[in-house]
């Protein structure tokens, strides 16, 4: 006889969860400073990024030691980024928040806990690929490297079944997300004569797609471009400006600084060679034109559509056309 949801209480499951869910926003962390980087997410083990020292296993509780610590490195007192239990945070509200909405409304005596895992376990996957996403493009302007992304949207194909669709719809899904974006940057280009949306978008949005059908591609676009819009708003209310990333004109700078080493005539070829392979090679504009990480909000529409999917397929049009 297969064991069903009920042989766990409720409570045990969202503690669970939430011990889960903080000790993977402690690797999303690892996740967003090295991959960015180029470096290995496994090796070496966690260590400080001011001075280099090993992080001991009591450093490195999520959130407790940052208090505990008042914000700093325990090895040398480097001032520690917020983000660390920012993100550490996030990832256990939202493990708690798919247990509360997606596992918990199931019939308890009737779902069987390998389905409920399954469920879980999917689900989680995708909210840690999408957080860590949105928190790299924030920083650099970069989504996950592409193998990072294939495995997210083979999975969410493989899984069609566990959210009511077909692996013909996850398949329909990942084109349209992919399309839609290159179809905009292609007509941006010919228009305006530079990139207007960044390919990780695309492959953002595919993954998407690939999650919740080509429905899903599209509400993720349509509420990526609105709740973005939404921010640049507010943020220039409250005084604020739209801003390229330190670490993106870092970068930049530093290649800039490398390539005037070379001879005038390589010069020219290296800089041609760049801006053909870096959509950030050139310095943006600003105001209207400055360049925004449209990944974050990309990434916010796929949390939703996972949280809230009953929901809003009842109150976005889009399902109604399927």
């Amino acid at each position: 006889m297969p064991l069903t949801l009920d042989l766990f209480p409720p409570t045990f499951l969202r503690v669970f969860a939430a011990l889960f869910g903080l000790l993977w926003g402690s690797f999303l962390n690892v996740v967003i400073y090295r991959v960015p980087k180029g470096m290995s997410v496994v090796r070496p083990a966690s260590h400080c990024p001011a001075c280099g020292a090993p992080v001991r296993a009591w450093q490195n509780v999520p959130v407790f030691s940052y208090v505990l610590l008042r914000g700093k490195a325990g090895c040398c007192g480097a001032r520690l980024s917020p983000r660390y239990p920012l993100v550490e945070l996030i990832g256990g509200v939202v493990s708690v928040a798919i247990v509360e909405l997606l596992i918990l409304p199931m019939p308890d005596t009737t779902t069987t806990l390998a389905h409920a895992g399954a469920v879980y376990a999917s689900s989680f996957a995708l909210a840690m690929g999408l957080i860590a996403t949105a928190f790299i493009d924030l920083e650099h302007m970069v989504v996950l490297p592409d193998k990072a992304n294939f495995v997210g949207a083979v999975l969410g194909v493989a899984t069609c079944s566990l959210r009511g669709l077909s692996w013909l719809d996850g398949l329909i899904g990942a084109a349209v997300g992919l399309g839609i974006v290159l179809g905009i940057n292609g007509l941006y280009k010919v228009v305006r004569g530079r990139t207007g949306m960044a390919s990780g978008d695309a492959v953002l949005l595919g993954v998407v797609g690939a999650w919740f059908g080509w429905q899903g591609a599209l509400f993720g676009l349509m509420a990526g471009a609105v709740q973005g819009v939404i921010v640049i708003v507010l943020v220039r209310l409250f005084g604020g400006a739209v801003t390229e990333p330190e670490a993106v004109k870092r970068e930049r700078e530093e290649i800039l600084a490398e390539i005037e080493k070379l001879d005038p005539e390589e010069r020219e070829l290296a800089l041609e060679e760049w801006r053909k392979e870096d959509e950030l090679a050139d310095e943006p504009g600003e105001g209207m034109q400055a360049a925004l990480a449209f990944g974050p909000f990309i990434a916010l529409a796929g949390l939703e559509l996972l949280l809230f999917g009953k929901f809003l397929e009842d109150v976005v049009f889009l399902w109604q056309l399927g």
